[in-house]
């Protein structure tokens, strides 16, 4: 650009110096364009999840869309809540009966249960309960390591596979 204009008329030099001043300003508003278009192509090529959680959303976000990741997740979490609601159920049935029969048991004295001796046992398994979980720290802090990395790999999967777990523990 011409920055050094010696004009004889001073409006003549005004008028240069606006000229010098919007071709610089042309040049910098061309610059910010290009900039701006080479962002919105770079979001344009990065998926959602990418710019959510980082480049490492995972080899399933890779190979399959997100609709599809999301039925397949929500699927498996159905079937997966439903049949923990199914066993829950049995097994809440079957542990709450069975001590309802035995305190029918023994209050109509077919048996004699000796409550000391079931709260001793209870308070050993306690003791014993308390130290293995001391002993499994480190196994259990690897586990949680590796289920979170698993969960922000497959946040689409496993946020279908919450939903339908939900869905599955209510129907």
């Amino acid at each position: 650009p011409v920055t050094n204009v010696t004009v004889g008329h001073p409006f003549s030099a005004i008028v240069c110096r606006l000229f010098v001043f919007f071709h610089v300003f042309k040049e910098l508003e061309e610059e910010i364009y290009d900039k701006v278009v080479d962002l919105t192509e770079y979001a344009k090529r990065q998926r959602w999840w990418n710019r959510l959680f980082g480049k490492n959303s995972g080899p399933v976000a890779e190979k399959y869309s997100v609709a599809t990741q999301i039925a397949i997740g929500g699927v498996s979490g159905w079937c997966v809540g439903y049949l923990f609601q199914k066993v829950g159920k049995v097994a809440a049935t079957s542990v709450g009966g069975g001590l309802l029969l035995l305190q029918i048991a023994n209050h109509t004295g077919y048996i004699q249960v000796d409550w000391k001796r079931v709260e001793k046992d209870v308070n050993k398994a306690k003791k014993q309960l308390k130290k293995g979980t001391k002993q499994a720290g480190p196994e259990l802090n690897t586990f949680v390591e590796r289920s979170t990395e698993f969960v922000k790999k497959n946040i689409v999967v496993t946020s279908g596979f919450i939903g339908g777990f939900l869905l599955g523990l209510a129907s």
